[in-house]
């Protein structure tokens, strides 16, 4: 990451300056990348309450006669089974089952709205104009998004507006900050219990230092966001998702219900459910590193026989288990708890262990079972 003056600015950029942020270039967009320090800040957010500025991140909305309906030609998850004020985790697949990217998608009652990855806004909206022709797509550009994780992120925010401590994960509403309407989701991408709001731009500075003034509350940046994800075994677009890799391939099987499965009418169905049901020819899994050296991305591994075993995904260190942390992606032979591996960084041998994921427990609000 670099930094460059033609890189797009957050309404928070003024905040980030004043907080002494590090700006980096992020998917074209000038962001913080820490404040006091990475392990700092993951560790504040693993322990009370973390500010993230994530509105570099998409957000679309769609309306029509029956948008889920449409949606779902293009997204295998169970879109018109969604409730309104429920969130659903899905993909934009390709012809040949790639992810094209992943998305959260809201229902927000008279509108669904999704949240798409930065790097991908560019081609997500034409991918979804093309193929759902008969829905209203909007882009907003007019809305600032902050995530607010950690165990103490209800203490705070709670304080400020009360509803939001009866919402569980993936549940949706509206509140009133500096009478200000918000749209708030109980989600995240840490592991941990945590909000997401949506805030009109001209606000999200008053509402940023209103969260910042609560005791709980601390500034982070997109390097303890990317180290609190992975140690909660969570993909990144570009590095354990892409346009090669599939829903099975990624492990992420759970986000396709058994209907979807039964009606095979998304895109790449035929690999998808073949691999669902054979099994795929790589898995990604964790991988836990021995010594302190971080094992990073695009690392290649070797099996015990010095075979090829495919490539490190995502790799640093946990700040939370306190050693190096990794994802990649395996021949299923080589995928067991247990095996061992050895990772190639920069010339020197690394060995390596697959290990279950997550890293760090997740210790998302959850809603009782019924």
């Amino acid at each position: 990451m670099t930094e460059s003056d033609s890189a797009k600015i957050t309404p928070l950029h003024e905040l980030h300056l004043e907080l002494d942020g590090r700006m980096v270039d992020f998917a074209g967009w000038q962001l913080p990348i820490q404040y006091e320090g990475v392990i700092a800040e993951h560790t504040w957010c693993r322990e009370s309450a973390a500010l993230f500025d994530v509105s570099h991140m998409g957000l679309v909305e769609f309306r029509g006669d029956n948008p889920a309906a449409a949606f779902e030609r293009i997204n295998p998850a169970g879109l018109t089974t969604l409730k309104p004020g429920a969130i659903r985790y899905g993909f934009l697949l390709n012809d040949e089952g790639g992810v094209i990217d992943d998305l959260m998608v809201t229902n927000n009652g008279d509108h669904l709205a999704a949240v798409i990855n930065a790097s991908r806004r560019t081609v997500d909206v034409p991918y979804m104009s093309d193929r759902m022709p008969e829905v209203d797509i909007t882009e907003r550009d007019d809305v600032a998004i902050l995530a607010l994780q950690g165990p103490k992120a209800v203490d705070a925010l709670a304080r400020l507006a009360p509803a939001v401590a009866d919402l569980y994960f993936l549940q949706a509403a509206t509140i009133s900050l500096l009478d200000t309407e918000i749209a708030v989701s109980r989600s995240g991408y840490t592991g941990e219990d945590g909000y997401e709001l949506l805030i009109p731009a001209d606000a999200a500075d008053a509402v940023a230092r209103l969260l910042l003034e609560q005791p709980e509350v601390k500034a982070a940046g997109l390097g303890a966001r990317d180290t609190l994800r992975l140690e909660a075994g969570l993909c990144l677009y570009g590095n354990d998702l892409d346009e090669s890799i599939s829903p099975i391939e990624a492990d992420l099987r759970w986000a396709i219900p058994k209907r979807r499965r039964e009606s095979g009418d998304f895109p790449g169905a035929e690999r998808i459910l073949d691999e669902f049901n054979n099994g795929p020819r790589r898995v990604r899994v964790g991988l836990l590193a021995d010594g302190r050296r971080p094992v990073r991305e695009h690392s290649s591994l070797r099996g015990p026989d010095g075979q090829d075993a495919g490539e490190v995904t995502s790799g640093g260190f946990g700040p939370t288990i306190d050693r190096p942390v990794a994802m990649g992606m395996v021949p299923p032979a080589l995928s067991a708890i247990g095996t061992s591996l050895i990772a190639d960084v920069r010339g020197k041998d690394v060995p390596v262990t697959v290990s279950e994921l997550p890293f760090a427990p997740h210790r998302y609000h959850r809603a009782p079972k019924a």
